[in-house]
């Protein structure tokens, strides 16, 4: 099982783009599903897939999972067996009819334009090389979208100033995102000036660098943004994925199409970019 579980996180990769965070969440799923079939089969009773299967999700409702949790599991295998029913390695999908428990989806949490322009006057306080960075790095979050896995896995070719936009994604599932006359002057100055101060090795390739002169690390973001909220007074609920959530919401009220906000997200399904639809803060 675990080849087809490698195969079925391959394919997620490559051909519908997920996230490492993505990947990472089905890959510890789908390794429970395999290790729970595992024990059960060295107990030596014949049971058929169905009822193994059965068992084991009557096994996660017993581990008192958060409803989320138990849904997100009950997608993993899902997807996992339609995966296998499509390349030929099962007749039928197991699981097919099973009824995922009913997660109520609350509208993600949004910055208003006064609220990201108290975020962005932080680093703009300061004139050390790492806040100039920061700004850029806000700044481009904010305008496209970008997970943060992505944002911190640019290299300088992936900013492409004479069509005003940016390369981002794995190989095969590669995505162009836009971005406005003021990102692109903002990114040319960068380029120029700002990130020369953080360069340590010329034949360095990452974008955005840290005062080491490596690539910065999603982990190294997120406590950059998280001081940068802090000081702002925003409150704890303010994260990184908050700025990829007004950017989506944002496109959303100013009239584009769900699909392009989907194709410029890099979702693999356009329901996981209704909720953008769904009635939140406004955005003042």
């Amino acid at each position: 099982m675990k080849q087809d579980i490698d195969a079925f996180l391959e394919y997620l990769t490559a051909r519908k783009g997920c996230s490492q965070n993505t990947i990472a969440a089905y890959r510890n799923d789908l390794n429970q599903l395999a290790a729970y079939i595992e024990v059960e089969r060295s107990k030596g009773i014949i049971r058929s897939n169905d009822d193994l299967l059965k068992s084991y999700l009557l096994n996660l409702r017993g581990k008192k999972y958060s409803t989320a949790t138990t849904a997100r599991k009950v997608a993993s295998a899902k997807s996992f067996f339609k995966f296998m029913v499509d390349s030929g390695k099962l007749r039928e999908n197991p699981i097919r009819n099973l009824i995922s428990p009913q997660v109520s989806k609350h509208p993600p949490k949004l910055l208003s334009p006064s609220e990201y322009r108290r975020l962005l006057a932080e680093p703009t306080k300061l004139s050390t090389p790492e806040a100039k960075r920061d700004v850029v790095m806000l700044e481009l979050l904010y305008a496209t979208g970008l997970r943060v896995s992505e944002l911190v896995s640019l290299n300088v070719k992936d900013i492409d100033l004479e069509q005003s936009c940016v390369h981002c994604g794995h190989s095969n599932s590669r995505r162009r995102i836009p971005f406005d006359h003021h990102i692109s002057q903002v990114l040319r100055n960068f380029l120029k000036n700002d990130r020369l101060d953080l360069l340590y090795d010329e034949k360095e390739e990452a974008l955005f660098l840290n005062r080491r002169g490596g690539r910065l690390t999603r982990q190294g973001f997120w406590q950059i943004v998280k001081n940068h909220v802090s000081k702002a007074g925003l409150g704890a609920q303010v994260t990184p994925h908050t700025l990829r959530h007004s950017f989506a919401a944002r496109k959303i009220r100013n009239g584009a199409d769900l699909r392009s906000v989907q194709q410029a997200l890099g979702h693999a399904y356009i329901s996981s970019t209704r909720i953008y639809k769904q009635p939140s803060s406004p955005l003042r």
